[in-house]
């Protein structure tokens, strides 16, 4: 378990290991580097000169245009969302997680982005690679600083190679691999980890000098192609035991005599933010974590992403007690945040996870990723579902080891996501009795 930021000195980095740098040049077509000349492109619209720079901070992108890159499903990719954690400090040299956004433009129109960031640490990653810094301290290899291509402190799969819809896709890529590239050079980092990418994406990076790692997580995934009416319709596809858990533990919830609402943050009043925000460092703080979250990212969020944020929420007469802070765009809902200032029995099942399926159902969302870890997710309904990470290290000898590393750790990997599926709380496609006897 990760230990408050205060209590962890020698893993908390130094404001003078991350030198703030901004980097321009131009690119000739075979994407080669050029400090100054003129070369032509080939992707839809571009101009003359392919342009890459490295920002420091996301304010150096328009946030439509940026925006433009990060598709119809994820509202971490949003120029919102990221310029939260910058305005409210949640990344930057204290957090040992600086923005080195690797942008290319041909035109003035932005084409491409990677969200990459320089850090000093391996917090707040969820596909951990602690043990691969380790082994590099014994071995006397340094691994800090490290690139890592991700959305900081967010365990949801999205694009991490960002591409304009009528952008040539082969001829950006190789341009933001370059980009990416030429920052680990510049800032002699020892590796770089592209973090929850797609599938697609990893086997990209693995075809070049990146090696693939497989994890999991547990999703829920509304049926197809009907999707469910109700969250009664939910649950007749559960075993009969598995059905009725479900229904003693949200009995269970609303025996407590607590009032329950689901809102948007634009539905939220100050009272409501500002117990999102206690509900999120009293959580941390009970299990011993970091706060990753700066107090501050709740005000700023509010105004540049609240239309994305969903709440589910207890008050104990009108006084908020409990609460989760999710996401969603598009089809998609993200949950990621929950706190309560008392103790409810089966109160974080129903927040958490009940409250949002239904929302899920209701809005015919097709997808809801709940966070990392968690087996009790199960019981619920969410599925084990395969998330995807590709790493390219600069030492050959600790990058044969940790390849060779990932290919046994992804026979782990599928060998218990299928021993979980095998525990699944739904009926048998076939139709087969339940454990009740009840088909």
């Amino acid at each position: 378990m990760p230990v408050s930021r205060a209590a962890a000195p020698s893993r908390r980095p130094s404001p003078a290991t991350l030198p703030r740098l901004d980097g321009h040049c131009q690119l000739l077509d075979s994407g080669r580097l050029d400090s100054g000349r003129r070369a032509t492109g080939r992707a839809a619209h571009q101009a003359d000169v392919i342009e890459l720079d490295i920002l420091s901070s996301i304010s150096g992108v328009g946030a439509e245009a940026w925006d433009a890159l990060t598709g119809d499903d994820d509202p971490f990719l949003e120029y919102g969302f990221l310029n939260a954690l910058e305005l409210s400090e949640s990344v930057g040299e204290a957090a040992g997680c600086v923005p080195r956004l690797v942008v290319v433009r041909a035109g003035g129109r932005l084409l491409g982005a990677v969200p990459l960031y320089l850090k000093t640490n391996s917090y707040g990653e969820f596909i951990f690679d602690w043990a691969w810094a380790d082994a590099a301290q014994r071995a006397g290899i340094r691994y800090y600083p490290k690139l890592v291509a991700a959305i900081p402190f967010t365990p949801a799969t999205g694009h991490r190679l960002l591409i304009a819809p009528d952008a040539d896709a082969a001829q950006v890529t190789r341009h933001l691999l370059r980009g990416v590239d030429q920052v680990a050079t510049d800032e002699r980092a020892s590796s770089v980890h592209f973090l929850f990418c797609t599938e697609q994406e990893k086997q990209a990076l693995a075809d070049g000098r990146y090696a693939p790692r497989l994890s999991m997580q547990f999703h829920w995934e509304n049926r197809r192609p009907e999707l469910f009416a109700s969250f009664d319709d939910y649950l007749s596809i559960f075993r009969s035991r598995n059905r009725k858990q479900v229904r003693k533990e949200r009995a269970a919830a609303a025996a407590h005599g607590l009032s329950f609402r689901t809102a948007t943050g634009a539905e939220l009043d100050d009272d409501d933010w500002a117990a999102l925000q206690r509900f999120y460092s009293a959580n941390v703080a009970r299990h011993h974590g970091i706060e990753y979250l700066q107090p501050a990212f709740f005000e700023v969020v509010r105004q540049t992403l609240g239309h994305r944020l969903v709440a589910t929420l207890a008050y104990r007469g009108g006084a908020p007690v409990a609460g989760t802070v999710n996401f969603e765009k598009g089809r998609h809902l993200y949950g990621r945040y929950w706190g309560c200032l008392e103790e409810y029995q089966m109160l974080h099942f129903e927040l958490c996870y009940y409250r949002l399926i239904e929302r899920a159902i209701e809005r015919r969302y097709t997808r809801f990723e709940a966070g990392a870890q968690g087996e009790h997710k199960l019981k619920r309904g969410l599925l084990p579902s395969f998330t995807h990470s590709a790493h390219w290290i600069r030492h050959p000898q600790l990058a044969s080891a940790i390849r060779d590393y990932v290919a046994a750790e992804e026979g782990s990997v599928r060998k218990r996501v299928e021993t979980y599926a095998s525990h699944s709380p739904f009926r048998s496609e076939d139709g087969a009795a339940d454990d009740d006897g009840a088909a």
